[in-house]
Parts: C-alpha cells; structure tokens; sequence
C-alpha cells in the first residue's frame, strides 16, 4: 500500500533568491517582460523537479507568484481598482506591479493597494479591494499555462488557488475611493461562478486536483460566513475537478462538522497547529473522502520526529487506508527553500533542522513509514533522524540556568513605568523643547552599495574591524548630515550597521545561530533570513550603545536610539519549541531591558523599541487573544520600563490591523506610537471613535514600499484628518516605516514634503 503525498506549496523566491533579482531588474529596465517571464519559468520547473525528486506523487502548480499569490488572483478575476484603468491591458504584468507597488515600467503611477500580514506570519499580502458593484470577470490564463506546463514537463498536477470564502474574508469593499462596511458576502453570488469557470478551465488543462485554501475554516467565524460554506461548495460541486479544501494554521473545532460534510472530494488539517483535532476529524470525515494530514511543520525549521508521527497517524491508517494522504501542515513558503545550501552552520545544529526541500523528504519518508514500506536506506533514514532528535533535546548548549533564574526572578514591578504618562510627558517636553507637530523617522535609512560592501567583507575578513567602524561612522555622519539639512526635529543614526532589525540583534545575542541562505519571502521582492534562536537567550555586552553615542555627538537635537522589541525578534525568528513561547519572549525582554539601561546611561533619552509583530502573535481564535496579549505587552514593558520619568520610550507598529487590538496598543505604555497609517488612508483613526488613546502618536503619512514621490497636500489632509481624533499636541508626522529599501534620490524629496507637511501644520494648528 502506497500514500499519497504533496505540498500545499513551495518556497517561489529561489535558493539565491533568483526570483527576487529577476523581478528588480525588471524593475530597474535591466531586463525586459520577456526575460523576467523566462526566469519565472525556469524556477517553477525547477521547484516542480524538486517536488517530484523527493517522492511527491503530485506537483502544486498555483504557488508561484512575481509579487503576491493573492494579487495574482485579483487580477485574474478582474479585481483591478479603477485607479488603475479597466482598459484591455488591465490585466498586464505592468499593472500588477503598480497595484503592488504604485509604479512599474510602464503605466501611470498610482496609489498602491493596501498591504497587510497574512495571518499570523510575516508574509504580506496585497488586500482585495472589492468595489460595491463588483463584478468579477476571469482574465489572463496564467493559472492554466502554469498547469500546462507542469503536464508538458511530465508532471502530475494539483492546482492552487484561494478559496472564495477566505478571498472575501481577507478583502476590503470601496465606493468612490473611499471604504465602506459594505457586507463582502454580498459578493458572492457574483464570485462563484467566475470560481465555477476557473475550476473548469484548470480541470481542463490537466489539473487532476485542485487544492482550494479556506483557512479561514479555523476562525470563530461568524454565522453568517459558516453558512455560506454551504452554499459556496454546494454550488461549486458540478465543476469536473476533485476539490482538497485546505485549512491550516490552527484547528477547525467548532467548524469540523462543517469542514467534513462540505461536497468535495478531500479535506486537509493542520496537525502541526492542531494536533489535537485528528480524533475528532476522524469521527466525521464521510468514508468516500480523501484525509490530508498536515504532519511536518510548515512554519518551523526543526526537524520532524518522524517515529512520534508515525504513532500519532496509526488509527488514522487503520480506519483511512489510502484515503490517507501526507503533507506538510500548510505551505512551505514561510521556510527557508534549501538546508543543503548552508555551509557556516556547525554541525550539530545543522543536524536539528529540515527547511522545505529536507520537508519534502520527511513527508515521503513518512509515508512510507506509516505505510510499513521501508527500504533499508530509509530504515538507515529513520534511525539518523531519531538521533538528531534526541541530541536536541539531550544538548547542554541550549539551557542556561542563569538566564533561568533571571527570568523566575521577575517581579511585577518590573513591568510598570515609575510615573503615569500625563506626569512622564511634563519631564520630557521640558527638556525636549519639540515643535508642534515635531518630525522624525522610523529608523532606517538607505542602505547604500557601500554599507553592503562593508559589511560583506567584514564579515569575510577582509576589513579590519578599526576599519570597518570608521566606514560606518562615516555613513551615520552622512546621515546626520542630511537631517540637519531636511530640519528633521529628532534625528536617527540610520542603521548603516544593521542588516535587519531583528538579525542584527540575534548576532549579539546568546542562543541565536543564523543560516547564510536561509531566505524567506516577506513581501513581493522583500526577503528576510530570520534567525535561529534554539537555546535560552541573553546579551553578553552592549548592542548598540557606541553607535547611538557617536550620532549624538555629531547634533545638538535629540539623538533617537533604536531597538527591535522583544516580541518581534520572537515572531520574526524561527523559536525553539521546546519551551512556551512566552518563556522566550521574557528572556529577550530582559536582554533589551539591559540594552534600554545602558542607552539611557550613554544620554540617549529617547529610545524606540519597535514592536510591528504584535498583532501579527495573535492567536487565530479570538478566544485565545487575551493570554497572548498579555504576555507580549507584559514583555515589551519589561524592556522598557526601567527607564526615568524624562526619558521618552518610543515603539513602531505597521502593516497589520490594529484596530481591535487598540487596548492592547494602549497598555504597551509607550510615550509615543508611529504606527503605518498612509495605505488604509488613516483607516487606524477609525479606532479612535469609541477609544481615546492617552499617549502620543505619529500616523505615518508616508508611503515608504511606494516609490512615488508622497505630496505634501496628500500628507497634510492626512495629518488633519487625524488631528479630528487627536489633540494635535499629541501629533507626530513621521513616514509609515524605515527607509532602508529606499534610495537617496528618492528619501530627501519625500522628506522635504514631509518637514514642509509639518510646517503648514504648525501655522494652521499653533
């Protein structure tokens, strides 16, 4: 007896990140549509071969994407917001990209679309934006082509696509420019039979599954929506293609009767997430449909102990047979692509992981294991991943008895400021001396071919360290420079030393290991190398003290140092899974909290912890929020509440929403909040209709993933919109995010409309 094995889907970027560079030279007019396209090709092929070497009895075809797997579904169903033009070339590369970024080789520039977290991860994507009398029209035949090409390279095939249900769910509706709370199901009797067609089309093609993703299955979902599961996959049975409804990233409870009585051919379950619902499950799943069991994780990189597996998957055999398929637990995307690639990592940890290729090797192994097949080589297999589980758990390098005690120690003093806000803000405005509306920056500034240099061959010895610090004081020098110049009322050092906000912080921190490849997707050609943390964490010496120091003594204004907070290194690294994840958290709170003591020793009084991860933590189910929240803003106060009354803590959120968290927001206690607010056009400003934040707060004005020029009108109506909420005293302008994807040319212009935005302000507000 056989299993059926696949993947939900698979890394696109490449294991040099090839797409990435591709998509920028298109970008920069260095290579052209036709080029780019051919690289997309050669990359899917190649993922499609990988698929089919581990074993994988169907290839997914759908994965693929230049920027956005969402986008891609917008435009293919003619979800193209009339800012871009409803003309025949609608649906062209060119306009795909000005929807994702606001400009592309050809084409006017516009307002991009909105961009936002993917549940609970750290991947973004572009949201629906649904008019009131949407009407949904399928266009290109990318999605076909994809399949066809699949089957021309010999491969059997199981399309990709979002279900109807989660692409509404996930979308916003508009008129006239402007959002409405329109009722998105509305929708959907006009969404279902363009769905309808695309089955058809991609069964036709040689699609012998389709793999249809409603992940919203495992929200708490309100009635309404439940029951339009009914009538969704009631109408869409009489399409020719076997349908696998995919749900992940947690259980389905209350839905699972749902989930299994819905008329399709397979459903598949996160076991990973939801390792509990196999049971229940089980007990519904009608005796005619196919069990997809999400078994290796998806979202992790250590390796899967496959003999606990297999006792975990026995009944399910027992009672399934070959209806028993094995996958990971959702797509692959969110892993690094290839762990044959690394050659820094030592052995032993090299040892305790699985990125998405060694995944695919776990499934098929096993498959083969539950189905009693084994070969001698996968005996050999079998016995080697065993041991490396063991040694994890048995390594004396992951625990630390000191960090331990540190973290059992901590009080509930700790967490709390000496002095409520209205009395801190007396101290700091006293000694600050900041205009109306005062102006300042997320952090980042560009990185420049030069700091890339630098850091590439300190790294590789080739710079000596006296060197290498005077190349980056040069840049911070640089950077001051042009504050100065800008009038920028609170400086920053620009970051020139950082490769990324939270890999920066994991090379000077105990328990953190890094991979050299290990790239992950964060948006269109963003990509991020999240950091190991696999042992107890804790900061043997200063992170950023000398650098915060040496900007401060270049200006007479305010120098802002820069933290990334505890729960956003946390979220945005791949965490050990071996202890509860707020146990981490409060270790590196308590890392930063170091950190935060010595700059405010040094005479940084302004501090920015940045916390964009906090929602992204959320629990799934609403039900779940409250202990989440209470741990993460627990630790974000533990990290900066050791400091004096005078000194202003800082925190930065963006890219996520915000809105029915904004009491949460509020207890993080920050003096000042710089949250993303330019491309919901202040939508977060809605909260404060029923919420009166106490604190400050700057709504970033500034489109900074755009590289459209931002106006100074545009920011200034921006600005007093938000002023209708928040007494302007209150009032910061700073950009939505940090400046290190921007170039010079295009960061001085967009903060000169910036400081100029904040003096109109001022002469219409003081």
């Amino acid at each position: 007896m056989t299993l059926t094995t696949h993947t939900l889907g698979y890394p696109r970027i490449g294991v040099r990140r090839e797409l990435k560079q591709a998509v920028e030279a298109y970008w920069s007019g260095d290579i052209r549509q036709q080029q780019l396209e051919q690289s997309g090709r050669e990359l899917r092929l190649r993922h499609w071969a990988e698929q089919q070497a581990a074993g994988l009895s169907y290839v997914s075809v759908g994965d693929f994407a230049f920027y956005d797997h969402i986008l891609n579904l917008s435009q293919a169903l003619g979800v193209i917001p009339p800012r871009f033009g409803h003309d025949a070339a609608a649906d062209d590369l060119d306009t795909y990209f000005r929807m994702a970024r606001g400009r592309a080789p050809s084409g006017q520039p516009a307002a991009a679309c909105e961009m936002t977290k993917w549940f609970d991860t750290n991947y973004h994507y572009l949201v629906p934006e649904f008019q009131a009398d949407q009407r949904f029209t399928l266009g290109n035949n990318r999605l076909e082509d994809e399949v066809r090409e699949a089957r021309d390279a010999g491969h059997r095939v199981k399309a990709v696509i979002p279900g109807p249900l989660t692409y509404l769910w996930i979308g916003k509706t508009f008129s006239g420019g402007e959002q409405t709370h329109a009722d998105r199901l509305a929708l959907l009797p006009n969404l279902l039979p363009a769905y309808g067609e695309l089955l058809a089309r991609l069964a036709s093609a040689g699609a012998e599954w389709v793999q249809i993703d409603e992940p919203i299955l495992t929200l708490e979902l309100p009635t309404a929506w439940r029951q339009a599961f009914e009538t969704t996959y009631n109408q869409l049975q009489s399409t020719p293609a076997k349908l696998l409804l995919a749900t992940w990233f947690g259980s389905l409870d209350e839905n699972v009767s749902l989930a299994c009585g819905l008329p399709v051919a397979g459903l598949h379950i996160d076991l990973v997430r939801g390792a509990g619902q196999l049971a229940s499950v089980l007990d519904r799943l009608p005796h005619h449909k196919v069990l997809s069991a999400g078994v290796v994780d998806g979202r992790n990189i250590w390796k899967s102990d496959l003999s606990a597996q297999r006792d975990n998957l026995r009944e399910a055999h027992e009672r399934l047979g070959e209806r028993l398929w094995l996958a990971p637990s959702c797509s692959l995307l969110h892993v690094p692509h290839d762990l044959s690639a690394e050659d820094r990592l030592d052995e032993a940890l090299r040892n305790w992981l699985a990125f998405a290729r060694q995944k695919l090797d776990e499934v098929t192994l096993l498959a083969r294991t539950v189905a009693g097949t084994l070969s001698v080589c996968d005996e050999q297999a079998l016995a080697d991943n065993q041991a490396a589980i063991a040694a994890r758990r048995d390594s004396t390098r992951i625990h630390r008895d000191d960090v331990k005690r540190r973290v059992a120690a901590i009080t509930a003093t700790q967490f709390v400021r000496a002095n409520p806000y209205p009395q801190r803000a007396k101290a700091q405005h006293a000694w600050l001396k900041l205009p109306l509306f005062p102006t300042t920056t997320i952090g980042s500034f560009p990185q420049t071919e030069e700091i890339r240099k630098a850091r590439r061959n300190f790294k590789a010895g080739q710079l000596a360290a006296v060197d290498y610090e005077a190349a980056m004081q040069r840049e911070i020098r640089y950077c001051i420079e042009r504050q100065e110049a800008l009038g920028l009322d609170v400086p920053v050092h620009g970051e020139a030393e950082r490769n990324d906000m939270v890999e920066y912080f994991g090379e000077l921190l105990e328990g953190f290991a890094f991979t050299r490849n290990g790239w992950v997707q964060s948006y269109g050609s963003r990509c991020v190398k999240p950091p190991l943390i696999y042992g107890d964490v804790s900061r043997p010496q200063p992170m950023t003290v000398a650098w915060s120091q040496y900007a401060q003594s270049l200006t007479d204004k305010p120098m802002k140092g820069m933290l990334t907070g505890p729960v956003t290194i946390l979220q945005w690294s791949f965490v050990r899974d071996d202890q509860p994840r707020e146990t981490t958290c409060k270790q590196i709170a308590l890392a930063l909290r170091d950190e935060v003591a010595d700059l405010e020793s040094a005479g940084i009084r302004i501090i920015q912890i940045d916390e964009p991860a906090l929602r992204e933590g959320l629990p799934l189910k609403r039900s779940q929020w409250r202990s989440y929240l209470r741990w993460a803003v627990d630790s974000f106060r533990l990290s900066a509440a050791v400091v004096d009354d005078s000194t202003q803590i800082h925190t930065h959120m963006c890219y996520s929403e915000f809105n029915d968290i904004i009491e949460s927001i509020a207890e993080l206690d920050a003096d000042v909040i710089t949250i993303e607010t330019s491309r919901s056009n202040m939508e977060l400003l809605d909260a404060f209709q029923d919420f009166d934040y106490p604190n400050e707060i700057g709504p970033g004005v500034y489109d900074i993933h755009s590289p459209n020029l931002p106006q100074t009108e545009w920011m200034v109506a921006l600005m007093a919109r938000a002023a209708e909420k928040i007494p302007a005293q209150r009032l910061w302008v700073n950009p939505d995010c940090g400046l290190k994807t921007r170039r010079w040319p295009e960061v001085e212009p967009a903060l000169a409309n910036l400081v100029a935005a904040a003096q109109a302000l001022r002469s219409r507000f003081g």
